[in-house]
């Protein structure tokens, strides 16, 4: 499978994962989803949150690849977040909206990357001004893995509240070989 084939696949992965989380979440109720529960970025609002953050950030810098992908010309335009906690949006549903938004924008800039640009590197700097030149392909895997991650968290404080998500497992969304 080449990497196209592979981000592809993760972003598809992504949206499908983000909206079982997001209709899950709403089940738990305003108040129950901004308590804090120990995780990372505190509540289950809160780690939602800092995922929609985090994507702006790496696909703003991903905007920056010289390939120049169309797809990521609405990343370009918001605004850059200044902590990996700043509350992008107070309204649950605004969140929710502004998730799905970024989710077709994601599915969207695979469709129109290449394997020659996951071969290529990308500079960037990071909040702290701290410069630095990977590959590109590695920094896209980190960008899923990061999501797999928080949103592992997620599942774990919504069993812990009642609710479950359902499947969770990549095998599940698959289509059938042969």
């Amino acid at each position: 499978m080449s990497l196209k084939n592979h981000f592809e696949l993760l972003a598809g992965y992504n949206r499908w994962m983000n909206e079982k989380l997001y209709d899950a979440a709403a089940r738990l109720g305003e108040t129950a989803m901004r308590e804090d529960r120990g995780a990372f970025f505190g509540s289950v609002f809160g780690t939602l949150n800092h995922l929609l953050v985090a994507d702006t950030i790496w696909l703003k810098r991903f905007a920056d690849h010289p390939a120049a992908f169309r797809a990521l010309e609405p990343v370009r335009a918001l605004p850059h977040p200044y902590t990996l906690a700043e509350i992008l949006h107070p309204e649950f549903e605004r969140l929710r909206e502004a998730r799905m938004a970024m989710d077709e924008t994601t599915v969207a800039f695979c469709a129109e990357a290449t394997d020659e640009a996951y071969e290529q590197t990308l500079d960037y700097r990071n909040r702290a001004g701290q410069a630095f030149t990977r590959k590109f392909g590695h920094l896209m895997q980190h960008f899923f893995n990061h999501q797999t991650h928080h949103r592992g968290q997620i599942t774990t404080l919504l069993s812990q509240a009642g609710i479950d998500v359902g499947v969770t497992d990549l095998s599940a969304m698959l289509p059938e070989a042969g």
